[in-house]
């Protein structure tokens, strides 16, 4: 995490002094509940709250845990300095430390969460106005980088915005997941404080009990979490990499948007380089790289071990921030991105009808010619049209075989653009469900 790649409002989350206002909650909580317990006096559990208002000194904390050499013990110390001694004697009675640290992570997670799904809702939001808007703009569809048949820029959008809502979908379901808390004491039996005490945390904190703990939250919940920001870094590097392929100088179907004043290059004026979506290229790779670790973080010892604590101290705040500030750049890309209607026309046509070989295939089966002599007759026609760039339609008006089964007029009509477009609004009902 570098702040180049972050935005304020995800990067507060993961500040110390955010931590220890949630690990404060957290404790203040849990001694409301044990006082309604009756294991705590009432005036101790209303002391905790004076410093409701407190901003804790991080430097102080860090100060204690120099000598402490416990990052808990430091906070918990800092915090009777605040309170008291004598009425913070009954803070943190019967939990252990993962009880704060567990809760405190699901609690940033699902914050995070809740800021990178208005992310995607801003990338969805650009993808169908964009779909809309280039519902009909025919383009090349390609296979293998090849030209195949023709497409429309409005369902590359539509392809697009059908697999980010697919990510939201995971993503809600992460944070569902991700959600939970943990106030068990030490390997999760409640031996020393009551269940009631982690329900009413979890209810003020906005999280729900996890159903066992063993003194830790259970990991497989941060791997699926993990795993889903990954799954949707890869989605966003999937449309980078389709604008990257479309401004290549030799396709120039679009363009990422070029500002005055701004340059591409040190040494060459004229160069206008895919800046930004190389750049959401390589943020996805360093949002995929957390993914492996936070798998391996499943697997603890007994009933714990802090060989996760490390991991999770550099992953959840690198994913977060690094897909966070990627999603947004994502979509101010596709908001403003420039698309060349005519280029594409221009480039479908550079092979002169070479991409409706399918439709003269199909037609000459149904006209009665078996599909391996059919293939032989447009293959044979296609290849001058890469060979020796002849014009496929002129080319099959002239070779007999294929006239003797097909009838000029019939030919023509198997070059008509609609044909490939006359479904794009059954697409569009399926994709955005809405009527067609």
């Amino acid at each position: 995490m570098i702040p180049r790649y972050a935005r304020p409002e995800m990067t507060a989350i993961w500040e110390p002094a955010t931590k220890f206002r949630i690990w404060y909650e957290i404790e203040a909580h849990a001694c409301d509940a044990m006082a309604e317990l009756g294991v705590i006096p009432k005036e101790n559990a209303a002391a905790v709250w004076k410093a409701r208002n407190v901003q804790f000194d991080v430097a102080r904390i860090d100060e204690i845990e120099a000598v402490t050499k416990h990052d808990v013990i430091a906070f918990l110390t800092h915090l009777a300095e605040h309170v008291g001694s004598d009425e913070a004697r009954f803070v943190h009675q019967g939990m252990t430390s993962s009880d704060v640290l567990d809760t405190c992570l699901n609690i940033q997670l699902t914050r995070a969460a809740d800021i990178l799904l208005e992310d995607m809702d801003k990338v969805l939001a650009a993808l169908k106005r964009r779909a809309y808007e280039h519902k009909e703009t025919v383009r090349i569809g390609r296979s293998h980088g090849i030209h195949a048949e023709p497409t429309t820029m409005g369902l590359t959008f539509a392809r697009f915005y059908a697999e980010m809502a697919r990510g939201k979908a995971r993503l809600l379901a992460a944070r569902a997941e991700i959600a939970t808390g943990a106030i068990s004491g030490a390997v999760g039996t409640f031996a020393n404080i009551d269940p009631g005490v982690e329900e009413h945390v979890c209810k003020m904190m906005g999280l729900t009990p996890e159903p066992i703990s063993t003194q830790v939250i259970p990991r497989d919940r941060h791997a699926m979490f993990f795993a889903t920001l990954g799954v949707i870094a890869s989605s966003m590097e999937n449309i980078a990499i389709e604008i990257r392929h479309m401004q290549r100088t030799e396709v120039l179907e679009a363009e990422e948007f070029f500002s005055a004043g701004q340059k591409g290059s040190s040494a060459m004026p004229h160069k206008r380089n895919p800046v930004l979506t190389e750049n959401l290229t390589g943020l996805a790779r360093l949002v995929r790289m957390t993914v492996i670790p936070a798998m391996e973080n499943v697997a603890l010892w007994h009933e714990r071990d802090i060989s996760h604590s490390s991991v999770e101290r550099g992953i959840a705040p690198d994913a977060t921030v690094t897909l966070d500030f990627a999603l947004n750049r994502l979509a101010g890309v596709i908001d403003k991105l420039v698309i060349y209607p005519e280029n594409m026309l221009n480039n479908m046509n550079k092979f002169k009808g070479l991409v409706m070989s399918q439709r003269v295939l199909l037609a000459l089966t149904q006209a009665g010619i078996s599909r391996e002599d059919a293939y032989r007759l447009v293959q044979r026609n296609a290849m001058k049209v890469w060979e020796e760039g002849r014009d496929f339609k002129q080319e099959l008006l002239a070779d007999a075989e294929v006239v003797a089964a097909l009838s000029p007029a019939e030919i023509e009509e198997k070059f008509d653009l609609g044909y490939h477009t006359k479904h794009v609004d059954t697409i569009f009902a399926r994709v955005f469900g809405e009527p067609a």
